[in-house]
């Protein structure tokens, strides 16, 4: 496919922090593409939570995929847009890369632990990742990725954190941040396209655990409208299939209507190339009903699911073992591997090993360190 002249072009690429032949059978976002899939990091997303611990269920999200599924809804809208794909699967697979042990819960804690060591941000972990924490080559730290690839998976930085990376790294990945701007168009569709995925997804998981009904959703229009669309075709449709066609339809919709957005936007601004992008507001959208819609279905998962008692009790016992982690490592190097208990900066080396954990890894370690069992 023909990309459009705002997309990123892999050939025009601002290239990688230490200089690399190109490879013969693969463009330089395939290649990323690649790295991030061998990554350890990666392969430790499938045990790390979404909502619901991995021990809960074997069918619910964990953060790998997740991943997956942000990057198929990117590949399908961005192939409508004439935008690069295989960047878009790259942010899509790494986003999530930093994220702790626990879902949100393990970066609150983390962020709470470090406060006075210079914080924890999760997507500034993810950029951390892949350009320090990996070491599978011998000639730098990292996966050497794209400035392109780089640029999208870190989605959010605090200014303090931007002005260090720009320090190392003058007119680099933190400038947007420094100076507004936006990053690439395949970078916002990740955004858009990870928000999309996880509002889906976690109706499924929700109604799966038992903790939200069919009947409570109906009080969301978004997943009313599309409930009663189904039940208008299907009339005698019920159960599983009833909740996974209204969501089949809710999604598609939100595709169709992203698509129809972003080209309006694009054809109000007209950016004429990548640089333009960057200056312009952000063109990768919802129509205004859309996200009003969107926006009141986050307002009621955080309601009803992320807020429920079972999930409050679940996150107040993965942050005492959070806490309990950072405590013992940073009292004593020693129950460190090697490689992080030789680090100059001991509280980062903390936050560092304890993000990469998985959930079971973290639970066997608290057991280990402390002789308690916190989940069964």
């Amino acid at each position: 496919m023909t990309l459009k002249p705002y997309a990123c072009h892999a050939n025009a690429s601002r290239g990688r922090r230490f200089p690399e032949p190109a490879a013969p059978t693969r463009s330089e976002f395939q290649r990323d593409r690649d790295r991030i899939v061998h990554s350890s990091a990666f392969r430790r997303l499938v045990y790390k939570t979404q909502v619901f611990l991995n021990h809960e269920g074997d069918l619910f999200r964990t953060r790998l995929t997740h991943s997956l599924e942000v990057a198929q809804l990117g590949r399908s809208i961005g192939r409508s847009l004439g935008l690069d794909e295989d960047l878009i699967e790259t942010v899509a697979l790494a986003h999530d890369l930093g994220h702790t042990p626990f879902g949100h819960a393990g970066q609150d804690v983390l962020d709470d632990c470090m406060k006075a060591h210079g914080g924890f941000e999760h997507n500034l972990q993810s950029l951390r990742v892949v350009d320090h924490l990996e070491q599978r080559y011998p000639a730098f730290d990292g996966l050497n990725l794209t400035f392109e690839s780089r640029e999208g998976i870190l989605k959010h930085c605090a200014r303090r954190n931007a002005e260090q990376l720009e320090a190392r790294e003058p007119g680099g990945i933190a400038q947007r941040f420094l100076r507004g701007g936006q990053p690439s168009l395949e970078a916002q569709l990740c955004n858009l396209a990870d928000e999309v995925a996880y509002n889906a997804h976690d109706i499924d998981d929700g109604v799966r655990s038992g903790l939200l009904t069919l009947e409570q959703l109906e009080s969301v229009p978004l997943v009313q409208h599309y409930l009663r669309e189904t039940l208008a075709a299907y009339p005698a449709l019920q159960g599983k299939r009833l909740l996974f066609e209204t969501i089949r339809r809710m999604l598609s919709q939100q595709v169709y209507d992203i698509i129809e957005a972003s080209e309006a936007a694009l054809a109000e601004h007209r950016p004429c190339d990548v640089d333009a992008v960057r200056r312009a507001p952000p063109l990768i959208r919802f129509t205004p009903a859309m996200r009003q819609a969107s926006t009141e279905l986050k307002r009621f998962l955080f309601a009803n699911l992320y807020r429920h008692a079972q999930v409050r009790d679940t996150r107040q016992r993965a942050e005492t073992v959070l806490r309990d982690l950072f405590a013992a490592y940073l009292q004593d190097r020693q129950h460190l591997p090697p490689d992080f208990a030789e680090q100059m900066d001991h509280p980062r080396a903390c936050a560092d090993y304890i993000a990469g954990m998985t959930d079971r890894f973290a639970l066997k370690e608290h057991e280990r360190l402390t002789g308690q069992r916190l989940f069964a």
